[in-house]
């Protein structure tokens, strides 16, 4: 139905030794994210790296290489816009687990596409709500929330390409 990205965070291993140069600290989580359409146009949503840390970091790192470039909204319904399928229809993208948790599907969420196994979310596929769609809540795994551009979402038509993903 719906996509979005994510990527397991690895978690360093082994033991703290004292250096003498200090250690760079690890990055602060993404939490913003602005979509430039290739016809105009932008949009941002916050990421929830707190209710959905796999999902913000694949689809974090999927942005900033470039993958979702040149991406299309495939589906495009009265109540959803989706996108990011590397096979353009609805139907590529890699199997990885799902990660629901209790952010409602309001006006605007953002969350990661599944098909038929509620285990498995699809890895690049990612949809926003164009209307509050509550019947998605704990079925799809929502990762953030547009803030900016609502009206850019609403004139996505169908074909319409992603011309860049910047991640803050």
């Amino acid at each position: 139905m719906v996509a979005a990205c994510g990527s397991p965070a690895a978690s360093p291993g082994g033991t703290a030794t004292k250096s003498p140069s200090p250690s760079p600290s690890p990055s602060a989580a993404p939490t913003k994210a602005t979509v430039e359409l290739q016809k105009g146009g932008s949009f941002a949503f916050t990421l929830r790296p707190d209710k959905a840390p796999q999902t913000v970091a694949r689809f974090a790192d999927k942005s900033r290489s470039g993958f979702y470039d040149d991406k299309l909204f495939h589906r495009v319904e009265d109540w959803v816009v989706q996108g990011g399928d590397p096979s353009g229809n609805g139907t590529g993208g890699e199997k990885v687990p799902s990660e629901y948790n209790d952010l409602s599907f309001k006006l605007g969420a953002v969350g990661i596409a599944r098909g038929s196994d509620p285990a498995i979310n699809n890895g690049s596929q990612w949809f926003v709500v164009k209307k509050d769609s509550t019947f998605l809540d704990r079925q799809y795994t929502n990762f953030g929330l547009v803030t900016d551009g609502m009206d850019v979402v609403n004139g996505i038509k169908i074909g319409d390409k992603i011309k860049t993903i910047k991640i803050e």
